[in-house]
């Protein structure tokens, strides 16, 4: 393949990239002008909220509205664009060192690449999870 293939490649996973983390930072900005809840500056609370929300237990007012608040920051589609934004650009960095080289052997540097491709993938996932817990929200037990 010739090199002015992967150039144009690297060039639409930029674009992608740009646009990504130009939503993800409107998302960002959007959660940082939400009030926080005196429940959420205890170190823990967000893991423990939603082990007990997993595991169906009862929780107190506090916690259910944090619950929710959770589960509506994660289950967002505008939440998705950050693991997106990472993977778009391991993407670039892949592109942009194959039209480096040149039509050469790639080498270790490109598999590097692809670690931030794995951890978005996780990261994705790990939201896709937490999406899931909108269902368990309207059986929660809420006590007084």
């Amino acid at each position: 393949m010739s090199t002015a293939f992967w150039g144009l490649l690297t060039l639409i996973a930029l674009g992608v990239t740009l646009l990504l983390l130009l939503i993800a930072t409107i998302y960002v900005r959007r959660l940082e002008r939400q009030p926080t809840l005196p429940f959420s500056e205890e170190i823990g609370a967000a893991p423990r909220v939603i082990k007990k929300l997993r595991k169906r237990e009862t929780m107190t007012r506090e916690e259910f509205e944090y619950a929710q608040r959770i589960v509506a920051i994660r289950g967002n589609p505008m939440a998705f664009c950050i693991p997106l934004t990472l993977f778009a650009m391991s993407t670039y960095y892949i592109f942009a060192c194959l039209e480096y080289l040149q039509g050469a052997t790639p080498s270790e540097r490109h598999f590097i690449g692809v670690i931030p491709m794995i951890t978005s993938t996780n990261l994705a996932i790990q939201l896709l999870r937490a999406k899931r817990l909108k269902g368990r929200l309207r059986t929660a037990e809420v006590t007084a």
